[in-house]
């Protein structure tokens, strides 16, 4: 990704790039769902969708369904889309809110057109007119990471990229300033280098190894440590939408590929051992698996300064966050754009380089908050892990949040926030964090009014997504991949 954007943004300039990769160490690869600003990372990169699904395996992901994550049983989701504009100056949720009051049992989803195309097995891009129902929700995409890369790979040596097969083995600094001067590759090549992007991932070679940036750990508020990932041969309906599952100690992934389903357990050690999680994953599968499981170990948290130095860190070098809703790409993704915008010159100005990292920062402490609610609004005791997040302190920032919300039903923003105002609400009230009360002004508006305005949204929702093609029809026409 960092070397197809540079050189998609810097090829006038004549900058060299050059791409230093091993096929021996690969990539961690199990991150194969995304969030819609993906998009706009094709977009730039002149990437033709239809031929990205292909190349990639990809499906249509609307959102998120969420099981058993409040309570055992318990179904809610976070898709891609709102509940309807404001009536009359209020969020949607509000009118709702007083209709729940008043003993309507009809789930909020319903009024949120991704949800219930999603659960239909609908889909179709949003309509181009804005005033449009099928207009107001966006999409993302699963894919294969492997192939993904690949893809980017190409994209990136058509445009001049010079991609070098090894591995580091020395990183030297400058004496005067500590900047990274080259790297020496294990075939012996010393490469100097004026800027350095660490995507080591996990090993933070640069980042942390060579510039001992320092770390900060995030365990104590999500404290899932490991990953189990096993892809299984496909079976059942083609579902739009990624599936994210409670178990007793974290929770299990589903993911629809049009070649397979990607499938992981990200879980706490400290409550069940690698086999136990291995056993769980397994245990749950649709089909049969196609892979030993394999493992990977993390801690959540940030790199103390992402960037430090003439050294960026993109991706899993400068943080990790569980892919409970799917960020790990995003974060790569707005990582490039803010370097972009905030290109240094050979001076590598200070007081651009602190701007970078307080920006990065802040994106980073709003989504953990949006995963920490996941965890600390759970209403379950039936094991350890869920006991500990029901009782442990959260962040300051995620506490007002909560408190705002129960107050009163809005949801206070910050600066650099990945998730507005519906996704915070879909988390909120689908692990029944309620407020004390709706929006006074909602009841300037006649009840009886605001019901058949509500029931006609449904109506007109259910009937719009029925008249859309299943989302495997949608595939087939535009985007199947070649069979194997």
């Amino acid at each position: 990704m960092s070397a197809a954007v540079l050189a998609r943004f810097l090829e006038p300039q004549g900058t060299i790039i050059r791409l230093i990769e091993s096929e021996e160490i690969g990539i961690v690869g199990v991150g194969e769902a995304t969030v819609p600003v993906i998009q706009v990372l094709n977009g730039l990169l002149g990437i033709d969708e239809r031929d990205f699904m292909k190349k990639t395996q990809a499906t249509f992901k609307l959102g998120i369904e969420f099981r058993d994550w409040s309570r055992l049983g318990n179904v809610h989701f976070h898709f891609f889309g709102d509940f309807g504009a404001h009536i009359e100056g209020i969020a949607p949720h509000h009118h709702w809110l007083k209709l729940r009051q008043l003993g309507e049992a009809t789930p909020i989803g319903d009024y949120s057109f991704p949800y219930v195309a999603g659960k239909l097995g609908r889909f179709a891009p949003p309509a181009s007119d804005p005033g449009y129902l099928g207009a107001s929700y966006k999409y993302a995409y699963h894919f294969d990471a492997g192939l993904y890369a690949r893809y980017l790979r190409a994209n990136a040596e058509g445009r001049g990229v010079r991609r070098t097969e090894g591995k580091v083995v020395d990183v030297q600094l400058r004496g005067e300033d500590g900047f990274i001067q080259a790297l020496t590759l294990e075939s012996g090549e010393r490469i100097e280098a004026d800027f350095f992007i660490d995507a080591s991932g996990f090993r933070g070679l640069l980042i942390e190894q060579a510039l001992q940036t320092g770390y900060e750990d995030w365990s104590q508020w999500l404290p899932c440590d490991r990953a189990i990932a096993v892809p299984c041969e496909r079976e059942g309906e083609l579902t739009p939408y990624t599936l994210s599952t409670a178990r007793a100690a974290g929770w299990q992934w589903r993911i629809p590929l049009q070649h397979r389903t990607g499938n992981g357990y990200v879980y706490c050690s400290r409550f069940v051992s690698d086999d136990e999680a291995a056993s769980t994953l397994l245990e749950h599968l649709d089909g049969r698996s196609l892979a030993q499981p394999r493992l990977l170990k993390f801690l959540t948290g940030r790199a103390k300064k992402f960037w430090n130095r003439n050294c960026l860190a993109v991706g899993l070098a400068g943080g990790f966050m569980e892919p409970l809703e799917s960020t790990s790409i995003q974060l790569i993704q707005t990582a490039l754009a803010r370097l972009i915008e905030m290109f240094p010159d050979s001076n590598f100005d200070q007081t651009l380089i602190d701007e970078y990292n307080r920006v990065t920062s802040h994106e980073f402490e709003r989504i953990r908050d949006f995963l920490i609610l996941h965890y600390c609004a759970t209403e379950r005791a039936d094991s350890p892990l869920w006991s500990y997040c029901r009782a442990m302190s959260v962040p300051d920032s995620l506490q007002h949040k909560i408190e705002v919300f129960r107050s009163c039903g809005r949801v206070p923003l910050y600066s650099e926030e990945s998730y507005q105002e519906p996704s915070w609400v879909s988390i909120f009230l689908g692990q029944h964090v309620y407020p004390k009360r709706y929006d006074p002004l909602v009841d300037n508006i006649d009840t009886e009014r605001l019901k058949r305005g509500l029931l006609h949204r449904r109506n007109s929702i259910r009937k719009l997504a029925e008249g859309l093609p299943t989302h495997r029809d949608f595939i087939a026409r535009h985007g199947a991949a070649a069979a194997t």
